[in-house]
Order: C-alpha cells, then structure tokens, then sequence
C-alpha cells in the first residue's frame, strides 16, 4: 500500500503472523502509529531509532511502551515491516 509520498510498505510473512497474535487494542495503536508513520517515518512521537548488532541495517518504532515495530528501508520508495511485539522482536525480553 503506497502513501501520499510514494512509499510503499510491504508487509512480510513473520510481521503479519506476529500482528494476529497481539490484542486488538495494540493492534488499534499500531494503526495509528502507521498512519503517524507514513506520513513521516522519523516523526518524534514514534521514537524511531537505528538497530545496532544482529539487527544492524533495520529500524525499529515505538507502537506503545512496550511494542515494537521492526522495518527497513528496502530501496528509497519501499519499506518493509519484519515484525512487531514486545522486546522479543530484538531477540531477547
């Protein structure tokens, strides 16, 4: 699904196994902080940040306190979610 900028976020396989997990009330945050996100991925309310380590190369924002959403930038119009939850996301809670 494209934006108004042009961006495309895709979705991978593991994001959306991940999100049928969570409650709908985190479910409802994470839409919330995808349209934020959309309109700018680096907005300060998202608290976006650079992943270091085994991670190094994605991002990740803030869905709330505890949630997570890991992405990256495939190419300048394209981003893809990898995954979304609690710390686990970062391989360790």
């Amino acid at each position: 699904m494209k934006n108004d900028n042009g961006i495309k976020i895709v979705q991978s396989a593991r994001f959306l196994k991940s999100a049928k997990k969570l409650p709908a009330s985190i479910l409802k945050k994470a839409e919330a902080g995808d349209a934020l996100f959309r309109k700018d991925p680096f907005d300060l309310k998202l608290r976006t940040h650079k992943l270091h380590g085994p991670l190094g190369g994605f991002y990740a924002y803030s869905v709330d306190r505890r949630h997570r959403i890991i992405f990256s930038f495939q190419d300048s119009k394209t981003i893809v979610y990898h995954e979304i939850g609690t710390h686990r996301v970062y391989g360790a809670e």
